[in-house]
Parts: C-alpha cells; sequence; structure tokens
C-alpha cells in the first residue's frame, strides 16, 4: 500500500512550461543560438540540464546561463498556474494521511513564490529543492526519512523521473501533464502512465491505495466500445481537436460508451462534454480495431466506432480538460495536420465517399 508520495514539481503540480520556454530561449538569444519551438523544446529538454545546455550551448559557462535563465524567468513567473486535478491530489493524500515529498530541481526562490501563489506548500512535508540530480538525492531521501520503497510513489513528467524512481527502488507515475510526451515517457516503463492526477487519484481510490496494475485502467484487458465523430461545421470544416494522451497529435472528440447507452447517446454526450456542441445528422462511417496503438499513452485495445455529424447551432467550441487545443479546418487541410493514425483512417474513408451533405 503507497504511504509516502514523492512529487516532482514542474509539469507535475504546476504548469511553468510557458515561462520555462519563455526563458530559455532567452538564454539562447543571449549566448547567440537559434531559439526552440515548443515542440523541439519539448523533444530536447532533459535532466539534468547540464546535458540539456551542453547540446546547444556548450561554449558558454553554466553559472553565465545560469544567471541569464533566472533573470529572465523572474520576469514571467506570473505565468505559472496550477495543473488540473494537483490540489485534489494533494487534499487526497493529506486525508491519506500520506507523507509528502518534493524532490525538484525547481529554484528555492521560485518555488516559494509558486509555492505561495498556489497554496501547495502547505501540502508538501519535505521540499528537496535545487537538485539537478534526482539519482543522486534520492536514496539520501529515503534514508533520512526511514521510506520503505514499496510503500512509496515518485510522480513525475519527465524520463528522469522515472529512472529516478527506477534507482531508489519505488514505484513509478509518469504524467502527461508536462514536458515529456507519451512516446518519451513509455519508452523508461513506468509502472504507471495516468493521464493527470485526477486519473491517478480514481485510481488509487479505486484499489484503496495499492497501486493499481497498468492494465487496470481498461477493463481487464477486453476491448473498450468507443464512440467519435468528425464534426462538420456549416462552412464545411471539420473539428479537430489535440490531447495529451494522443502523444499531442490532432485527433476527433469522442470517449467510452457507458453501461445502458445506446452508442449514439454516448456520442451526443462525450460530444457535449468535450466540445460544448450538439450535433445533427448522425452516420456512421467506420468501425475500427485499434490494438495497442503506439500513439497511445498506455497499452490499450479500442473498438472505435466512427461517425459524421453537424454542428446543430453556432461553432462555439468549448473544450474540458480532456484536449487542449482545437481548430477548425477544411477536410482537406485536416490531412495536412499530425493527426493520430485513427483519424487519419475516418478522414481518408471520409473523403473517399465525400463529405455528408447539409
Amino acid at each position: 500500500m503507497i504511504r509516502n508520495v514523492i512529487f516532482d514539481w514542474s509539469g507535475t503540480l504546476v504548469d511553468d512550461l510557458p515561462a520555462v520556454l519563455e526563458a530559455s530561449n532567452h538564454v539562447f538569444r543571449q549566448a547567440g543560438v537559434p531559439e526552440l519551438t515548443l515542440a523541439q523544446f519539448r523533444a530536447e529538454f532533459c535532466l539534468p540540464f547540464k546535458r540539456f545546455y551542453d547540446r546547444y550551448v556548450p561554449h558558454v559557462p553554466l553559472a553565465d546561463l545560469e544567471a541569464w535563465f533566472h533573470e529572465a524567468f523572474r520576469r514571467c513567473q506570473d505565468r505559472v498556474a496550477p495543473l488540473p486535478h494537483a490540489r485534489e491530489f494533494l487534499e487526497f493524500c493529506r486525508a491519506r494521511r500520506w507523507r509528502t515529498f518534493l524532490l525538484s530541481s525547481v529554484h528555492r526562490s521560485h518555488y516559494a513564490v509558486q509555492a505561495a501563489a498556489t497554496g501547495f506548500g502547505a501540502f508538501i512535508d519535505h521540499p528537496y529543492l535545487e537538485v539537478w540530480d534526482k539519482t543522486a538525492k534520492i536514496h539520501e531521501l529515503l534514508d533520512t526519512h526511514r521510506l520503505d520503497p514499496g510503500e512509496t510513489l515518485f510522480i513525475g513528467d519527465m524520463a528522469h523521473d522515472i529512472e529516478t524512481a527506477r534507482h531508489g527502488g519505488v514505484w513509478s507515475c509518469a504524467v502527461l501533464t508536462g514536458y515529456n510526451g507519451p512516446e518519451q515517457l513509455r519508452a523508461c516503463a513506468p509502472d504507471l502512465v495516468v493521464e493527470h492526477l485526477g486519473e491517478l487519484r480514481d485510481l488509487l481510490r479505486r484499489s484503496f491505495g495499492e497501486l493499481p496494475r497498468p492494465a487496470a485502467a481498461e477493463t481487464d484487458g477486453a476491448p473498450v466500445p468507443t464512440v467519435g465523430a468528425l464534426i462538420f461545421n456549416a462552412a464545411g470544416q471539420v473539428l479537430l481537436v489535440r490531447t495529451r494522451k494522443w502523444s499531442n497529435r490532432w485527433g476527433i472528440p469522442g470517449g467510452k460508451i457507458k453501461p445502458g447507452e445506446t452508442a449514439e447517446e454516448a456520442l451526443r454526450r462525450e460530444l457535449l462534454e468535450e466540445t460544448g456542441l450538439a450535433v445533427t445528422d448522425i452516420r456512421l462511417v467506420l468501425v475500427q480495431d485499434c490494438i495497442r496503438p503506439p500513439e497511445f499513452y498506455r497499452d490499450a485495445h479500442f473498438l472505435l466506432l466512427n461517425y459524421t455529424c453537424r454542428c446543430a447551432g453556432e461553432p462555439h467550441v468549448r473544450l474540458n480538460d480532456e484536449a487542449q487545443a482545437h481548430r477548425w479546418v477544411a477536410l482537406e487541410d485536416a490531412l495536412a495536420e499530425d493527426l493520430n493514425q485513427p483519424t487519419r483512417t475516418l478522414l481518408e474513408a471520409v473523403r473517399a465517399r465525400g463529405a455528408p451533405r447539409a
């Protein structure tokens, strides 16, 4: 049973990625090297920091890089925000009297500001800050507080966090809310991958504090029936949404069919929950077998019921926390996007038979 939780900070409890990217690009400008896009930064950033800096600015002393970074970060630190479900998970830990620790590279002055602004500092029993190489610190943390590794869970968003958990012999959980994507995290073979801390809280609640097997997130490994739709607006454009669960690729809204629901009822409910859109003219296009899709954040077997439909009113999209971005695009333009494979298969099928008529 889990009794101790070690948290990473950035990307696990707070979203500081926009501010860190801005400060990092300030460093690169000062050093006279090209800036990175968000996608490049997420793909390349790693811990310890020196490994990342050596890749791009090996000619600049580390002290100068750090000074430039912290100078810029202080100017944009107000953009750092609590991640969805983080407070509820911290409250969940406190209610169960689990001991909480922080093992993070965050600068102590930045942590003080962010911990006070979010109120999260009150939920952390023992913060370990400015730790560049967490593998070099994990055993000291465990020994100092006499933690049983079998009762201890490390939660983080980067490969280095999973490596640290393995080095310390503790359980590991990767969250998709931060710097590394599903492909990077799955390659490290964590004990569990979750989309966010809300999903982890629900899993731990159902398992009474035992870390569930990865397959337990689905239904005993059996195929999971889901519905999803390509939504057309009055201009003939289709709605794409981008989600962390599908490696930040573009896809369509949808979800699982609940017991007692028809497929169409589930589709209407999922689309309304995820996009705020009511739909009409629902038509089944195809059924896809989706077995262990490599883009998805964990092993799964889905039976995908794919539809087309039309937005019933004004196409004002209101995303819930399952998607991070959306766009309306022409059908042909959609095929040029970075799509997950099931969505590409659906789009090609719709193009082949022709878009539904109004």
